[in-house]
């Protein structure tokens, strides 16, 4: 069976200066048409996003052992197939650090109370 290609027709396309119309351009639609260096802000609108979800091939460690056919889960499937620049966020929303900033000053509450519970003993 053959594969068939998908046909984009754009409106028009400027080539040497020149305009020309009705051309017709070739395009895979899998996620590895996507040139290397890709950024998401070249494919997308994109509003306040971390560079690092501009640059989705700045994520490692997508390498995996081969796994037994019988223990193979959909979520392993989908969780080693590295981000590219259609699965990133085109939007973030960072919270405030108000809570954990005092936190960070003078530690985490620690309970100093007296223990009046009995030890169990397994004997």
């Amino acid at each position: 069976m053959a594969s068939a290609e998908n046909k984009l027709t754009l409106p028009y396309e400027v080539v040497g200066g020149q305009t020309t119309t009705g051309v017709e351009a070739t395009q895979p639609l899998s996620g590895s048409s996507v040139p290397k260096g890709a950024k998401t802000s070249d494919y997308y609108r994109t509003s306040n996003i971390p560079a690092r979800f501009e640059n989705p091939e700045w994520f490692e460690g997508y390498e995996h052992k081969p796994q037994h056919p019988m223990y193979r889960t959909t979520n392993m499937t989908y969780g080693s197939k590295p981000p590219s620049v259609h699965t990133m966020p085109t939007s973030f929303h960072a919270r405030t650090q108000k809570f954990s900033e005092p936190l960070g000053k003078c530690g985490m509450y620690r309970n100093e109370g007296l223990n009046t519970g009995k030890d169990v003993s397994i004997v």
